[in-house]
């Protein structure tokens, strides 16, 4: 347990300013996501190096496909979740709320982790914001070289944001639906998640955008258009993934068709270089150069069998057409040449 960073203090109550929500909690009550408590009328952080998941992770998984390719990270959660989806599928661990699993302290997690990074998955990082935070900041002291990215709903406030940009190098942000999609199915508000894109590009976090298909829900092509138009517009040209969802928790409308996958992955390319179909196999998991086309990262599920992109200088391009290929955090990847 550790006292949370980003709080104000009310007649009676305390208020929480880590993400949208902004929840303002008498003595004793707990936020929405139950990571969070006031005791005392102090805000505290319950969940603080008690990881209910440690594993060790290609950094495709996240999905990350630009960010140290072919590289390793051990994977952190703890319980809880700022946003309620009814698709979650990590939903025994984000609906969780009591902390479970062993204390692991920052000094703890670093000296287990023999990978090169870190990833704070699987629930939502925001709120174990402190733990992602202390880990960060130790790490730096103890000169310990560790990427860290963050797979995250973009539930964040930006304040909190810059804060992380310190240590945080890269970030994969779901964007889930249009603004009735968030109301009905995660109660929650799209606009947010917006903000919190903004804010992780002005930081200059490297970013990747995941969109899970859901039949009937977010698949129409006005909705993909739309997404694509305003990713396009505000963040720019960053890789895009499209995830095949399969039926959990309390939504049960049938897996995603690979062709909607398809079809949203051909609207998404008029918009983007990088568009890439997961959760199923297909030739859209591979990276090919927009210009000639000619393979340049090859995947098999999460490994990489062939990296043909060229280093010129600080930066990546195809072997063929020398387009430049946009990648970051090579020093961790294993391909830096």
């Amino acid at each position: 347990m550790k006292e949370a960073m980003f709080y104000k203090k009310m007649k009676n109550a305390v208020q929480c300013e880590l993400c949208p929500r902004r929840c303002k909690l008498i003595n004793g009550a707990t936020g929405f996501c139950h990571a969070r408590k006031n005791i005392g009328g102090k805000l505290y952080s319950i969940m603080f190096g008690k990881p209910c998941s440690m594993a060790v992770d290609p950094i495709e998984k996240k999905p990350l496909f630009h960010f140290a390719p072919g590289s390793q990270c051990l994977s952190v959660a703890t319980v809880g979740c700022n946003l309620d989806c009814k698709f979650c599928q990590n939903w025994q661990i984000s609906k969780a709320k009591a902390a479970s699993g062993q204390d692991v302290p920052p000094e703890k997690l670093i000296s287990s982790n023999s990978s090169p990074g870190f990833a704070w998955t699987y629930t939502e990082p925001t709120i174990l914001y402190e733990y992602f935070y202390e880990t960060a900041r130790l790490c730096e002291k103890l000169n310990k070289d560790f990427y860290h990215v963050w797979v995250s709903n973009g539930y964040t406030n930006p304040e909190p944001i810059k804060k992380a940009a310190k240590f945080l190098h890269a970030v994969n942000v779901d964007y889930k639906g249009d603004a009735e999609f968030y109301r009905k199915l995660c109660s929650a508000k799209l606009e947010h998640v917006q903000d919190s894109l903004l804010a992780h590009k002005k930081a200059g976090i490297w970013i990747e955008v995941t969109n899970l298909i859901i039949p009937g829900w977010n698949d129409s092509p006005t909705q993909i258009k739309e997404m694509c138009e305003w990713i396009s517009e505000n963040i720019g040209q960053v890789p895009l993934h499209f995830s095949r969802y399969f039926p959990m928790h309390e939504l049960r409308e049938p897996a995603t068709p690979l062709k909607a996958l398809e079809q949203a992955a051909e609207i998404a390319d008029k918009f983007f270089d990088f568009v890439y179909i997961g959760n199923v196999s297909s030739s859209r998991e591979h990276t090919y150069c927009p210009n000639c086309k000619k393979l340049l990262i090859k995947r098999t599920g999460f490994s990489i069998s062939e990296f043909n992109a060229k280093k010129k200088g600080k930066e990546y391009a195809c072997p063929e057409c020398s387009r430049k290929i946009p990648l970051a955090g090579m020093k961790w990847s294993g391909f830096e040449k």
